[in-house]
């Protein structure tokens, strides 16, 4: 687990974004930072796929700089770990590009698709936790008024609220790595008007 001060992430441009743009590549990544390092192997067999397809992926993966092989085994055997802890991208940086615009739409889709599935499992899973982790944990939305730039404002301050518990829990025995996704969406999907 990193610590704040290790806690690093990637800006993503167009040639990152149609390479992860990919259902086996973005499930990879998503388990090389979940988990920690995995052979192309053992990524295989967690991933119901062949060797041959998780190398193949894991290196074009490593030619944009989201995932390394960490030095350690050879061949099958080789360890490879997620660069970085995250990843970013403002949207209207491909704005001109069409298929970085493709590959980004079907990336948001897709990270969504587990976001629900991350939160489906949790449901069929919580009646075996303790009342004390089910009844903190959850769903949870609300509504606000804001004008883009407050939008960022709130989202900065959703980003240090989260960095400031990233490792609050880091050494105690009781504690669990929890997944907090935040999607945030206009509730009138009709553009504002220029003014």
């Amino acid at each position: 687990m990193s610590t704040d001060d290790d806690y690093t992430g990637m800006r993503l441009d167009a040639r990152a974004v149609r390479v992860l743009a990919h259902p086996l590549r973005s499930r990879i990544l998503g388990r090389l930072r979940l988990t920690g390092p995995a052979t192309a192997t053992s990524l295989a067999a967690e991933l119901s796929t062949n060797t041959g397809a998780t190398s193949y992926h894991l290196r074009a993966l490593e030619g944009v700089g989201l995932v390394t092989d960490t030095g350690e085994g050879v061949g099958k055997r080789r360890l490879w770990r997620a660069s970085t802890d995250y990843h970013s991208w403002t949207n209207s940086d491909f704005a001109g590009d069409e298929d970085a615009r493709t590959a980004l739409d079907w990336l948001q889709r897709d990270y969504i698709r587990q976001f629900a599935a991350r939160a489906e499992r949790w449901l069929d899973a919580a009646d075996g936790w303790p009342r004390e982790w089910v009844d903190v944990l959850g769903l949870n939305d609300a509504f606000v008024e804001v004008t883009p730039t407050q939008a960022a404002s709130l989202r900065d301050d959703l980003d240090a609220l989260l960095a400031r518990y990233r490792a609050a829990g880091a050494g105690d025995a009781a504690a669990r790595r929890i997944h907090v996704s935040i999607q945030s969406s206009p509730v009138d999907l009709r553009p504002p008007q220029e003014r």
